[in-house]
């Protein structure tokens, strides 16, 4: 994993300090985000996806977000792409986590 790589996964931690129980897992060539056990968000080469549901969807397709895709062959529809304007506000952030974990 490159510097740069942790760098960010840093980063995206210290935004999201306020909500409890975050922790960053390797996986797949990122990180996956948990609370405590529950699995909520990916960090892939340098960008944050959360969890969506049917009522959290429009929220990012409306920033013109897209679903992860880690390789050409897969997309998965679950996780869509944080806003950076999102990412770069913690309170937002921190809605938009809590959003992906209680789902």
């Amino acid at each position: 994993m490159s510097s740069k790589n942790d760098g960010f996964k840093d980063f995206v931690l210290d935004q999201l300090a306020d909500l409890p129980h975050v922790t960053a897992r390797a996986m797949f060539g990122g990180h996956g985000l948990y609370s405590r056990s529950t699995f909520f968000g990916i960090i892939h080469k340098g960008r944050l996806y959360f969890k969506v549901t049917t009522s959290t969807l429009s929220r990012y397709t409306d920033h013109g977000m897209k679903p992860f895709r880690p390789n050409a062959k897969q997309t998965l529809k679950s996780f869509y792409e944080v806003p950076i304007d999102i990412l770069e506000d913690t309170e937002a952030l921190t809605q938009w986590a809590t959003a992906a974990v209680e789902r």
